[in-house]
């Protein structure tokens, strides 16, 4: 009887290990970007406006156990002189999310002012108030950018970059300016604290569009994608404003950052669960037999239920199709691109910064790209 019950208990035992690790956590990648908002990043920040959607397609390219991970972006500003001085000149603009609509509003909200740049005041906060994954297997990083020196402020950037890489965050230090004087600066020695890389930018580069033939038609489907959005509950309609407006900003910005973001919406990483019923009910957020007529859009208020669920699945389908055709047009335009920049000398840009360190680095957490 009593070996019965030993392996009774050991194939339960078994079989709840298998189902931790079908359980497991899904790939994530959490980046903050922490920006220096002085009088003289006006062109930092409009890089981080035209490349945003360029970095998010970049990680899209990338697999872990064969699935693409999940993103959720932080975003802080500092060295701003309207910023409160008890605060340090530093402000979260947005905390860790996934919604990337929102990192993209605030990027084109930001300004410049001032000021005091506290390297180890911004470090310090961001790993200390952001909702940091604790799993090991997560990759972590923090993208500090600034143009002066490392060192300012009352908080010790060694104490910072320290305290960050004690709970897994890398910090990657992007100095805009000549190399050299980065170095000089502190920097690098900010980078290398923290298992990062030091990197020099020009902030002031605009990068040339190289306009490829399946552009219009990218940005066609983008347009067509957003009426597969079905907008519910009390900030519903509001995020679905919201949206277009963030494809307005795109489009002002650059051409080049308008096909990036048209591309991005086609990728895993594009997810609005909190407003939208399509992504909501994939990621089973909401059972529709549950939503109150009130939260509905007006087309659907006077649907049944089963209705309701036909026209999701309709959008969803909608929505699959046009992303497929999206993906394989990007798979065109990168080999078209590619072709077009073999001459070409390589930009210097907060982006490429980025990308670089982006890669390696995940690369070390078993990502692929």
């Amino acid at each position: 009887m009593k070996s019965r019950l030993f392996v009774l208990i050991f194939m339960v035992s078994i079989f709840f290990m298998f189902s931790l690790q079908s359980a497991a956590a899904k790939a994530l990648i959490q980046v903050g970007i922490l920006l220096d908002t002085s009088n003289s990043m006006d062109g930092l920040i409009d890089q981080a406006k035209t490349q945003l959607w360029k970095i998010v397609n970049e990680l899209a390219l990338s697999k872990k156990n064969g699935e693409s991970p999940d993103l959720q972006v932080a975003l802080y500003e500092y060295g701003n002189d309207n910023l409160a001085q008890s605060d340090g000149y530093v402000r979260m603009v947005v905390a860790m999310t996934g919604d990337l609509d929102k990192i993209s509003e605030e990027l084109f909200s930001l300004t410049t002012y001032g000021g005091y740049e506290y390297c180890g005041t911004v470090i310090g906060r961001a790993a200390q108030e952001l909702a940091w994954s604790n799993d090991p297997e997560v990759y972590k990083v923090i993208f500090i950018a600034g143009n002066e020196e490392f060192t300012q402020g009352s908080v010790d950037y060694k104490t910072s970059c320290k305290q960050a890489i004690s709970k897994g965050i890398i910090i990657n230090t992007i100095f805009c300016g000549p190399h050299d004087q980065g170095v000089n600066t502190g920097w690098k020695d900010g980078a290398l604290l923290a298992d990062g890389t030091y990197a020099n930018i020009d902030q002031d580069l605009v990068t040339v569009y190289i306009e490829a033939p399946q552009d219009a038609e990218i940005v066609k489907l983008g347009k067509e994608l957003n009426d597969t959005y079905i907008p519910y509950g009390a900030e519903g309609e509001k995020s679905k404003v919201r949206q277009e407006e963030q494809d307005d900003n795109a489009a002002g910005a650059s051409e080049e950052a308008f096909v990036q973001r048209n591309m991005a919406k086609a990728n895993e990483q594009y997810k609005n669960s909190s407003w939208d019923l399509v992504d909501a009910v994939a990621n089973d957020m909401v059972e529709i037999e549950k939503i109150e007529k009130k939260d509905l859009p007006a087309e659907m208020q006077d649907m049944s239920v089963e209705e309701r669920k036909a026209y999701v699945v309709a959008m969803q389908t909608k929505r699959d199709n046009i992303k497929s055709s999206i993906k394989q047009l990007n798979e065109e335009r990168r080999a078209y691109i590619a072709e077009q920049m073999k001459n070409n000398a390589e930009d210097n840009t907060l982006g490429d910064a980025m990308l670089d360190a982006l890669r390696t680095q995940a690369e070390t957490k078993n990502f692929e790209f």
